[in-house]
């Protein structure tokens, strides 16, 4: 069974479009914060402390896919549970599924890669083999 970790947030009137539902990028950008806060939450520290140590600058986005199921709006709380679908040599699977309660408001998918500042172009990253003992961490 994979690691869940459940990020709550309060949708707010600015969060959502002239019919009152929620505008859809911002989705993406609760997933977003939802991927970094389930690394803290398997005990990763933050990106700004990882490339100090490691080198690591965080986990680009590569590619997203999202499904939209039901509205949203303002003055509700939704929670995104967030795990890893899938580790690769190179990249991982972010998996979010968005509730309210019990009812399922999106599922969204995130392929994500580990990367470092390229060594031979600093304004470049790439992208490195998913470390063991993140994996072991938040598996």
């Amino acid at each position: 069974m994979n690691k869940t970790v459940v990020y709550e947030l309060q949708v707010v009137f600015g969060d959502c479009d002239p019919a009152g539902i929620v505008f859809f990028p911002n989705f993406s950008r609760w997933m977003d914060a939802s991927s970094l806060h389930f690394f803290m939450q398997c005990g990763i520290p933050p990106w700004r402390e990882l490339v100090k140590t490691r080198g690591i600058v965080g986990t680009p986005l590569l590619e997203i896919h999202t499904k939209f199921i039901r509205p949203a709006t303002y003055g509700e709380t939704l929670q995104v549970h967030t795990s890893v679908q899938e580790w690769r040599d190179k990249v991982f699977v972010h998996k979010h599924v968005v509730t309210r309660g019990d009812t399922v408001i999106c599922e969204g998918t995130e392929v994500r890669a580990f990367c470092i500042k390229h060594p031979e172009d600093p304004d470049r990253i790439k992208a490195i083999p998913v470390p063991e003992d993140i994996k072991a961490l938040c598996s």
